[in-house]
């Protein structure tokens, strides 16, 4: 265990200080204009050798070389953060809230920049390693898979990096402590939408019409069995169904309802098969009632986040030197939330790992912060994970 170098603690009050600037004005996925000019425009500052604008719509990627200069993709590494926020209302009452209704930073993206960027600062200022470091700054991940669209835009051809590195805060675990685990860390995850069709009427007079409100309930109660008795049980798997809109009137029976939701599995197999069932499901449950169910999976399916044994190994020894092998967790540091930095992960290999943010609300929450306690050990987690990978020759 090493302390904290000095010029990273003296960071603090300025790292808050760009947090809660972030925090103020939280921008959702492919709209973070203001929140990508930010960081470039402090990468510029800080001097890196190129700052690259608009990858994947508004994605940043800062580009740093060490002491010897530009090498190839053998001493080239990636440190990726997430950068747009959640279309929710804010209820913390702080004094540095969103100043944007409906908007917020309810998953600590505000924080993750802001740790980046303190460690593309400090080693702008030490250049204490030998290769190339890309400081991806990505949007859209809680919705549109941002990763993957900067992967289209040619992310690893333009800034060739044989590893890459996330890290996300987790609740719950006391700042000053890591989670890091090999293999799966995070779930495979999508949105799904159910569309129900079936025939309106008068509610005095159900058997004149088809009810879709019925349908629905039954496919929420049906679907339910696919977990708790078609899949294996040693195999995780959620099926979470948060929205049923049906409806404009106490005494009508609506032609339409329509559900929406998630499903979260590590296996890939596993969330194929909840698929296949939920479709045969809608379809037979269907034909049962009389209505039509169809099923649909909206958007981009995020894979699960795999992380590599090696490099999780190379964090973990990072991890323990900064700040003791007994603060950081190698088991329980998995969970059923997805991320886009999973598509990162399948091109390169690469490890996620988690920094605690103490006591604060759940992420997702709308009295969520992210605590500015935990900064300084995020972007001293990075330096030294960016001076371990990259040795300068000799050290």
């Amino acid at each position: 265990m090493q302390p904290i170098a000095n010029s990273i603690a003296a960071m603090r009050d300025e790292l808050t200080a760009w947090r809660r600037d972030l925090h103020r004005h939280p921008e959702l996925g492919y709209e973070e204009e203001r929140t990508a000019g930010v960081v470039a425009e402090k990468l510029r500052a800080f001097g890196l050798d190129a700052v690259e604008t608009g990858i994947g719509v508004t994605g940043v990627v800062g580009v740093l070389h060490g002491r010897g200069g530009a090498r190839g993709e053998d001493r080239s590494i990636l440190l990726r953060s997430d950068m747009d926020a959640l279309a929710m209302t804010e209820e913390t009452g702080a004094e540095h809230a969103s100043r944007h209704p409906g908007a917020m930073h309810a998953c600590g993206h505000d924080g993750h920049i802001t740790m980046l960027l303190g460690a593309a600062k400090h080693l702008a200022e030490t250049r204490n390693f030998d290769g190339t470091v890309y400081f991806c700054f990505q949007p859209a991940e809680e919705r549109g898979a941002g990763a993957k669209a900067m992967l289209r835009d040619g992310l690893l051809e333009r800034f060739p990096a044989r590893a890459v590195y996330g890290m996300h805060n987790w609740p719950g675990l006391p700042v000053g402590e890591f989670a890091v685990e090999p293999g799966p860390v995070m779930a495979a995850a999508d949105e799904f939408r159910v569309e129900i069709r079936g025939r309106g009427g008068h509610a005095a007079e159900p058997h004149m019409a088809r009810d879709p409100v019925f349908a629905g309930a039954q496919f929420v109660s049906a679907v339910q069995g696919v977990v708790s008795r078609v899949r294996d049980p040693m195999t995780p798997a959620v099926i979470s169904i948060t929205t049923f809109n049906a409806g404009t009137a106490s005494n009508v029976i609506p032609e339409t309802a329509s559900l929406s939701g998630t499903v979260r599995a590590f296996d890939m197999e596993v969330y194929r098969m909840i698929h296949e069932e939920m479709a045969r499901i809608g379809a037979q449950l269907g034909a049962a009632l009389g209505v039509d169910i169809s099923v649909s999976i909206v958007g981009e399916s995020y894979p699960p986040t795999v992380n590599d044994p090696e490099e999780t190994a190379f964090a973990d020894r990072v991890l323990s030197d900064l700040v003791g092998a007994d603060r950081v967790r190698r088991s329980g540091g998995v969970t059923m939330g997805g991320e886009d930095f999973s598509f990162m992960a399948q091109e390169r290999p690469g490890a996620f790992v988690f920094i605690g943010n103490g006591s604060s609300a759940p992420l997702h929450h709308p009295r969520y912060d992210f605590d500015d306690e935990a900064a300084p050990l995020g972007v001293a987690y990075w330096a030294r994970l960016v001076e371990a990978a990259l040795p300068v020759k000799g050290e």
